[in-house]
C-alpha cells in the first residue's frame, strides 16, 4: 500500500483523545522514530521485532517531523498494514526522506528533528450525525480517489462538520459535495504524542 501524505496541525502532547499508549510505549514509539531516521543516513539496520504484544498488534500511523517549529514532512499508513512497531519505524523515515514536499533530511538536520505521532483506530464507516469534530479524523472515497485528515486539523481551523466533510472530499480530489452524492464515509480517532513544544 501506498503511504498517503498530509499536513495536520501540530498538536501538544495533552490534547490526546483516549489515552491507550503508556508514558513508557511513548517513549520507545518516539525513541524508535528518531532511530530510524538516523539509522538510514548512517546506512546501518535496526531490529524492527516489536518488544511487546500490544506494539506488535496493526495499526495505522502517521510520522509528522518538525525543524525549527516547521512542518518538515509527514507520511502515515491509513490503513494497519503491519505492526505498529514497524509502522512508525517506515513512516517515520517515509517523512525523512519521501514526502516529495521537502528535500530529504540531512544527518546535521536529524539530530534537531522534533517528532509526533498519530496512531490511528481502524477506520470504521460512520454517520453524517456521528462525526465529532474534534474527536474524529475523515476518510472519504469515491471512483478510486482517497482523502484522510487526521483529527486535530478541522479544530485547528475551526471548521464546522460540513467543512471537515468538504475539505476531506477535497483532499481527495473529489468534489466538495461528493459526500453527500454517494462517497464512502469512514471515521477513526488518534492518539496525537510527541516533543513538538507549544509556541
Amino acid at each position: 500500500m501506498s503511504l498517503l501524505r498530509s499536513s495536520p496541525v501540530a498538536v501538544n502532547s495533552g490534547q490526546l483523545y483516549g489515552g491507550e499508549f503508556s508514558s513508557t510505549e511513548r517513549a520507545v514509539l518516539l525513541r524508535l522514530a528518531h532511530d530510524s531516521i538516523l539509522s538510514a543516513l548512517e546506512g546501518r539496520d535496526i531490529p524492527l521485532d516489536p518488544p511487546t504484544a500490544h506494539l506488535a498488534e496493526p495499526r495505522g500511523a502517521f510520522t509528522t517531523l518538525y525543524l525549527d517549529g516547521e512542518l518538515r514532512g509527514c507520511v502515515g499508513y491509513v490503513l494497519p498494514v503491519s505492526s505498529l512497531y514497524r509502522a512508525v519505524a517506515d513512516t517515520a523515515r517515509a517523512a525523512a526522506f519521501e514526502d516529495a514536499r521537502f528535500r530529504p533530511v540531512t544527518l546535521p538536520e536529524a539530530s534537531q528533528l522534533e517528532i509526533e505521532l498519530s496512531i490511528l483506530s481502524p477506520p470504521q464507516p460512520i454517520s453524517i450525525e456521528a462525526i465529532e469534530v474534534g474527536r474524529h479524523g475523515l476518510l472519504i472515497g469515491m471512483a478510486g480517489n482517497r482523502g484522510l485528515l487526521l483529527p486535530q486539523v478541522p479544530t485547528e481551523h475551526n471548521w464546522d462538520r460540513i467543512t471537515f466533510l468538504e475539505q476531506t472530499c477535497r483532499k481527495a480530489g473529489l468534489p466538495t459535495d461528493a459526500w453527500k452524492n454517494g462517497a464512502a464515509i469512514e471515521a477513526f480517532t488518534a492518539e496525537i504524542f510527541g516533543e513538538k513544544h507549544p509556541e
